[in-house]
Order: C-alpha cells, then structure tokens, then sequence
C-alpha cells in the first residue's frame, strides 16, 4: 500500500508535470473552438520556454519569465494569425513549419548563448495556503505550488463561465461553426479567430516557460517533448469545457510522476518504458473519448469573407 508520503509526492508532481498541458490545452480550446487548428502550439511552447528561461535568468524574476514566455508565444501565434487567419493558407502546414522553425532556433540560440555554461535557474517560489496546506496528504500536494497554477486553475474556471456566458464567448464558438452567420451578423470574423489564435499562443508560450521555469529549472532544446500535441488532443477530448482539460493534464501527469515513482522506490522497468507510459494514457484515453470528441464543423477551414 502507499505509503501517505509517496501518495501526496504523485498527487504534487501530477498537478506539476501537468500544469505545462493545463496552459496549453486551455489556449488550444479557445483556438480550436472559433476554428484554427493551432498546431503550431508545440513551436509555441518551446519559445515560451526559451523565452521564459532567458529572462527568469537575467532579471532573476520568475514573473518576468512567465511575462516573456507569454509573448513570446503571442508573437510566434502572429505567424498563425497572418498565414492562416488573414490570408487563409493551410493551418496544419503553417503549424508543423512553426513548430518545426521554433525548435531549430531555440536550439541554434541554446547553443550559442549557453552551450558552455549550462546555467540553472534557482528554486521558484511556493504559495502555501493557511490550514489548507495543512491537511494530511492533500495538503501540500495540492496548496502549496507557485502562484501561477491557482490562477491557472481559476482561468479554467473563468474561461468556462466566458465561454457559455459572454458575448465574445458566444462570438468564439459561432466563428467555428457558423462563421458566415457571423459575418452576416456584423461580427468580425477575422477579429475573432485572431483573439482566439493569440490567446492559443499565450497559453502554449506561458505552458513553456512553466516547464523550464518550475519544472526543469533550466532550457534543454526540444525540452517540451510533443507536449503540444497532447495539449491538442486534450482540447479535442473536452467537448468546449476547459475544466476537461485541467482533468486530463492531470491524469498526463500523474502518469508521469507515477512512472519517477516506480524508478525512486526501485521497481525494476526500463528507462523506455517509463517514458512510454504517459503516451500510453494518452492513447488509451483516444480509444476511450475519441469517439465522442467535438470538433466545430468550421475548424481549420479558411474564412475570405466579412473581414471589417
């Protein structure tokens, strides 16, 4: 049986290891749902950690590097927003060529700038909160992390009340699914899909810099790993509700913290094995929901009319 320690250390680095998805996947479901099918949101990651890395190391402020993340990832995601969203070219082929361009420059300027030094960032600051993080087991594991995931949380909460509730909500899912509907209705097409196309990059960007900020405490190219794509796919299993996704990132990372677990208490299975595990969910999951997963029947198709 597990011992309290072990359970509280997998439900603490489940909500750690997932929060990358969390940002990501949320930003993804506002893209998805107004129709741009970001698959650049990998690309998008690691500028954010690289960005976020770099300035967390020059400023020695977290909260600079989260602000440098997130802009970095909103200006890789003008490069969605001009080609696909304006223009009208082909969304998967732009996305694959951001991502595909954001790994060869992060690791072009790894290599020149830190490729001698290897420098690491010192550790984040934790929020514990009163008698709450006191609880046994749940206490820590869940009330004591870095600010930025409880505001992660309530942006979950926050988006899906905008989403059901707003007008610029109600604005976001008609533009995927009825975009000359909304057109004929006086509401810019183009305006939407790239607040929506933007707040993808926001998220897949400050998805990045938590990984290298929090999580790894340094930039290791290609560090996110095809974490974007599962932050796609979370946002296709959630049907439009946000907090789905904070469910299924953390179901991504309890994986992965299981499989340190299983390493750090000796199970004898294989280096690749572990790193296949949180794959193997993912794909379990796919088989599970796929079948039920919504897609907006205008997604990834170009809109040239209404532009205002």
């Amino acid at each position: 049986m597990l011992s309290e320690q072990l359970l509280t250390a997998l439900i603490f680095g489940g909500l750690a290891a997932g929060m990358p998805l969390v940002l990501a996947g949320l930003g993804e479901l506002v893209s998805q749902r107004a129709g741009v099918l970001n698959i650049g949101v990998e690309g998008m990651m690691i500028m954010g950690a690289y960005g976020g890395f770099v300035a967390t190391l020059a400023t020695g402020s977290a909260g600079m590097g989260f602000l440098a993340g997130g802009l970095m990832g909103a200006a890789v995601s003008l490069i969605m927003v001009v080609l696909c969203v304006r223009m009208g070219l082909d969304q998967i082929v732009v996305g694959i060529a951001i991502t595909l361009g954001a790994e060869g420059l992060t690791s072009l300027l790894h290599a020149v700038q830190f490729s001698d030094t290897y420098p690491r960032i010192g550790r984040t600051i934790v929020l514990s909160i009163p008698w709450l993080s006191d609880l046994p087991v749940v206490g820590r594991a869940l009330f004591g992390h870095h600010p930025i995931v409880y505001l992660t949380l309530l942006a979950a909460i926050f988006g899906t009340w905008a989403l059901q509730r707003t007008r610029t909500g109600l604005a976001i899912r008609a533009v995927g699914e009825r975009p000359e509907a909304v057109d004929a209705a006086g509401v810019s097409v183009v305006s939407t899909r790239t607040l929506a196309a933007m707040t993808a990059g926001v998220g897949g960007g400050l998805g990045g810099a938590f990984l290298a900020i929090v999580n790894a405490g340094n930039f290791i190219p290609f560090m996110t790993g095809g974490r974007g794509f599962i932050a796609i796919v979370l946002a296709m299993l959630a049907r439009g509700r946000p907090l789905w996704v904070v469910v299924g990132a953390f179901l991504y990372g309890l994986s992965v913290s299981l499989a340190t677990a299983l390493q750090l208490v000796g199970v004898p299975i294989r280096t690749e094995v572990v790193f296949s595990i949180p794959f193997a969910l993912v794909l379990i999951m796919l088989v599970l929901f796929g079948r039920n997963a919504y897609l907006p029947s205008a997604l990834a198709l170009p809109y040239h009319r209404g532009e205002r």
